[in-house]
C-alpha cells in the first residue's frame, strides 16, 4: 500500500465558514452526540433491568442502540476536531479504517432493521405462533448474522479502496472519510471500487429494504383486518416508530450509495451524511420511547424504584 500511495494523509475540510459558523456547528454536533449516547445507553440499561422487556423485539432494539452509539462515535469526535481546526488531518490508513468501520456499521443497521421488520411481521401476522417462531435462539442468530453480514459485506470494498492511488490534491471535502470523497481524489482507475460499491449497495441496502417493505405490506394488510379499534391502534403504534426510523435511514442511504457512479455533489453528501450519522441515531431512542407504552411503563417503574 505504501508503494502505491503518494499521499500519506488527507485534510478534512468539514463545513468551511467563519469561526462563529463552525463553532455553532460544534455546539450542535456535541449536543446531538451527548443526547445520542445517553438516549441509546438508557434504552440498553432499561431493557437490561426490566424483565417485561426481555423479548426479541427489545433484544433487537438493544443491538440497534449499541450500534448507534458506536456509529456516531466513529464520526462526531473527529468531526468536532475538524471544525475547530485542531484535528483536520487524517492518515490514509486511519481514513480507510474509518470508512470500513462506518460502512460496516451502516450495513449492519440495514440488516437489523429488516430483521426487526420481520419480527414485527411475525408478532402481528402470526401472533399465536410468534413465541415458537421467534425463539430466543433464533433472535440471537439473526442478530449475529446481521453483525457478521454487515462487516463481511464491506471487507472487499474497503480492500479495493485501500489499493487506490492518491497523487494529490489531499483535501477531502467532507467531515469524514466518505467513499465518494475518496474516489474524487484518486488518480487511479476507480471503476472497480465504484462497481463494488454499487453491487454491495444493491445486495445490502436494496435487498434489506425489500424485506422490510414486504414485511410492512403484510403488517399493514393484517392491521387493517383487525376488528377492534383499540387493537388496530395498538398495532399501528408499535410499528409506526420502527417505520419512521426505516424511512429516514433507507431514504438517505439509498441516496448516498445506490447509484452506478459517484455523481452526487459532495456538499449534498455532507448534509445527507449528517442525517445518517447523527440525526437518525439521535431520533431512535426518543421515537421508540415516546411511541411505545411498554417502554413508558418500564421507565415509570425504574423512576419509582429510585
Amino acid at each position: 500500500m505504501a508503494n502505491r500511495t503518494s499521499v500519506k494523509e488527507f485534510i478534512l475540510l468539514g463545513f468551511p465558514g467563519t469561526w462563529q459558523f463552525r463553532v455553532s456547528f460544534v455546539v450542535v454536533f456535541a449536543l446531538m452526540y451527548t443526547l445520542t449516547v445517553i438516549g441509546n445507553a438508557s434504552i440498553i440499561a432499561l431493557v437490561w433491568r426490566s424483565s417485561n422487556l426481555h423479548t426479541p423485539m427489545y433484544f433487537f432494539l438493544c443491538n440497534l442502540s449499541f450500534l448507534e452509539i458506536w456509529y456516531t462515535t466513529g464520526v462526531v469526535p473527529k468531526a468536532i476536531g475538524v471544525m475547530l481546526g485542531t484535528s483536520q488531518t487524517i492518515s490514509f490508513s486511519v481514513c480507510i479504517l474509518q470508512l470500513f468501520f462506518l460502512l460496516s456499521l451502516g450495513s449492519t443497521e440495514c440488516f437489523l432493521l429488516s430483521v426487526m421488520a420481520y419480527d414485527r411481521y411475525l408478532a402481528i401476522c402470526c401472533p399465536l405462533r410468534y413465541s415458537s417462531l421467534m425463539s430466543s435462539v433464533l433472535s440471537v442468530r439473526l442478530a449475529l448474522s446481521s453483525w457478521l453480514g454487515g462487516f463481511l459485506a464491506i471487507s472487499l470494498l474497503a480492500f479495493l479502496t485501500s489499493r487506490l492511488t492518491f497523487c494529490g490534491p489531499d483535501v477531502i471535502n467532507h467531515f469524514l472519510c466518505d467513499i465518494d470523497a475518496c474516489l474524487a481524489l484518486s488518480c487511479s482507475d476507480t471503476w472497480p471500487v465504484e462497481l463494488a460499491t454499487f453491487l454491495v449497495s444493491i445486495i445490502v441496502v436494496v435487498a434489506s429494504c425489500v424485506v422490510t417493505l414486504v414485511s410492512y405490506m403484510y403488517i399493514i394488510s393484517s392491521i387493517l383486518r383487525i376488528q377492534s379499534g383499540h387493537g388496530r391502534k395498538k398495532a399501528f403504534s408499535t410499528c409506526s416508530a420502527h417505520l419512521s426510523v426505516v424511512t429516514i435511514w433507507y431514504g438517505s442511504t439509498i441516496f448516498l450509495y445506490v447509484k452506478p457512479s459517484a455523481q452526487n455533489s459532495l456538499d449534498v453528501n455532507k448534509i445527507v451524511n449528517t442525517f445518517n450519522t447523527m440525526v437518525t441515531p439521535l431520533l431512535n431512542p426518543f421515537i421508540y420511547t415516546l411511541r411505545n407504552k411498554e417502554v413508558k411503563v418500564a421507565l415509570g417503574r425504574a423512576f419509582q424504584k429510585k
